[in-house]
């Protein structure tokens, strides 16, 4: 999946917690989101200046909370991991150490209890 369609997908599927996100769909929304934000935070500071205020950064933030937590839960469910894991997130540190290596995981071949293989074309090319 390619970066566009990666977006594409994270958008149409915005509220979306059920089915399976492939390591690319999920990392190229990761991507897309931290250019976002970079590009929010700088022009905060090209408006508002050295002022602690950031409204830009923050509608932006808000506008992609959704979509970025539904590809983590889909994520999730490509491991074959119910999407209440993403709770770890909470445990500082350890928690963001598992759940990183979990988003880097292959996903499992074939259907799981959480829906069928992405299609081939949708599938991740690292190994």
């Amino acid at each position: 999946m390619g970066f566009g369609a990666a977006i594409r997908s994270c958008f149409a599927k915005y509220v979306t917690f059920s089915g399976r996100a492939v390591r690319s769909e999920f990392w190229y929304f990761f991507l897309f989101s931290l250019l976002v934000n970079i590009a929010a935070t700088a022009l905060d500071f090209a408006i508002f200046g050295m002022s602690p205020y950031r409204p830009l950064q923050l509608i932006a933030n808000l506008a992609l909370l959704l979509p970025r937590i539904s590809v983590a839960v889909r994520r999730l469910h490509d491991i074959d991991r119910s999407g209440w894991w993403f709770f770890l997130v909470l445990v500082p540190i350890i928690g963001w150490i598992i759940q990183l290596i979990w988003y880097c995981t292959r996903g499992t071949e074939g259907d799981n209890r959480f829906g069928p293989a992405p299609p081939r074309a949708m599938a991740d090319a690292l190994p």
